[in-house]
């Protein structure tokens, strides 16, 4: 059974930085297509990040790029998103995904997490 649990979320001032985990259960994070999407109040859910499994490479959002990363850790089975030079409009819950594709510039998960919250206000 797949099971994905965030943490890390939470307030941080304009222009400061979080990094959230996803700690993935039945299945290696290594071997799978893993992601990251948001979804702020009264919008659409929009993706913030993923790795391709199949060429391993990470895909960003033109208005994400240089600011988030996206990485995993097959020895604790794990995907991190480091978000820096965070900005008000950044404020969502934020899901962790895996599994599924990555076609023609956008990332089609299979199981998404519960998510976690961030605020970022002064």
């Amino acid at each position: 059974q797949v099971q994905l649990v965030e943490s890390g979320g939470g307030l941080v001032q304009p222009g400061g930085s979080l990094r959230l985990s996803c700690v993935a259960s039945g299945f290696a994070v290594e071997y799978y297509s893993v992601g990251w999407f948001r979804q702020a109040s009264g919008k659409e859910r929009e993706g913030v990040a993923c790795i391709s499994a199949s060429d391993g490479n990470a895909y960003y959002p033109e208005s994400m790029k240089g600011r988030f990363t996206i990485s995993r850790d097959g020895a604790t089975n794990t995907v991190y998103l480091q978000m820096n030079g965070l900005k008000p409009e950044d404020t969502a819950t934020y899901y962790c995904t895996a599994g599924g594709v990555y076609f023609a510039g956008t990332y089609y998960p299979d199981y998404w997490g519960q998510g976690t919250q961030v605020a970022v206000s002064s």
